[in-house]
């Protein structure tokens, strides 16, 4: 059904937003993917031949400053975001999300399900992405400012939760593995963690830290929940996270088999370096 917000009529189906055209564009073989938080925004432009990766770019918002505003910025210095995609892909990096397993997952009921989680509004939006073949589906919130500010950009395009992806990711990664790992996804200010084992999901959380203290003390009580052994246990960094950060120093201190999540055998198709691949994990591997 046609919605209008804001003065502009678009058509809603699950996680894609479509503004009515009769226009016909020609093919130009290019993704572009963009991620979004309430303090960055990041996004890369991919060949959809060869898949590798022809720009990227990060922005950090200003504290205090609307985000439209500084969305409308970046649309103005970067001109590449106003070139013609095929595909557009919208990322939204926030942690109000909650998983349910199909056999429990009522597409009815979506605000039920984040309510334990989170403070829920009756204006809210809710949003899921299901993760196939695990049968879990993450429910959010997306930012649907956000979203409509970009229907005045892009005639269309997808939107997911970046959770999705990481998680996708790393039970892909879990296969044939029958040893309990440990992912640990590390943004500015917070980091997901995600435990699994052969392609099942065992723990999925996320965390908000200010020092390297707080971020080993989640870590090392998670572990402890699961009974997980820090001598034994395998451990792998990503996001934006190198071996001279405080944090991976922390992590090293106190966890015997812990490091950065190798991406080598990742970046020949994508052509990009192992550091960038790590820093962008969720952006390039939408």
């Amino acid at each position: 059904m046609p919605i209008a917000v804001n003065g502009i009529v678009y058509e809603s189906s699950l996680n894609t937003m479509v503004i009515s055209s009769s226009d016909i564009t020609q093919k130009t073989y290019k993704k572009l993917v963009f991620q979004v938080s309430l303090t960055e925004l990041s996004f890369c432009v991919i060949d959809l031949i060869t898949h590798k990766i022809l720009h990227t770019q990060e922005v950090h918002f200003e504290k205090n400053k609307v985000i439209e505003e500084q969305l409308w910025r970046a649309f103005v210095d970067f001109s590449i975001l106003a070139n013609a995609y095929d595909e557009v892909v919208v990322l939204h990096n926030n942690s109000l999300n909650a998983l349910v397993p199909t056999s429990l997952f009522d597409p009815a009921f979506l605000a039920s399900y984040l309510q334990y989680n989170i403070k829920v509004f009756e204006t809210d939006f809710f949003a899921y992405d299901t993760l196939l073949p695990y049968e879990i589906n993450n429910v959010y919130v997306p930012f649907m400012n956000i979203n409509n500010f970009l229907l005045d950009q892009f005639e269309s395009f997808d939107y997911k939760n970046s959770n999705s992806i990481l998680l996708k990711k790393c039970l892909e990664f879990s296969k044939n593995k029958e040893e309990k790992l440990v992912f640990v996804h590390v943004q500015k200010e917070h980091f997901e963690l995600v435990v699994v084992k052969n392609q099942e999901l065992l723990l999925f959380n996320s965390f908000q830290y200010t020092t390297a203290e707080d971020f080993i003390y989640y870590l090392l009580f998670t572990c402890e929940q699961l009974q997980l052994n820090p001598e034994t246990v395998t451990v792998k960094l990503l996001g934006k996270c190198s071996e001279e950060d405080a944090l991976y120093k922390m992590a090293f201190t106190y966890i015997r088999n812990c490091s950065l999540f190798e991406v080598a055998h990742l970046t020949a198709g994508l052509d990009v370096s192992e550091t960038a691949l790590r820093n962008h994990f969720i952006l390039y591997h939408s």
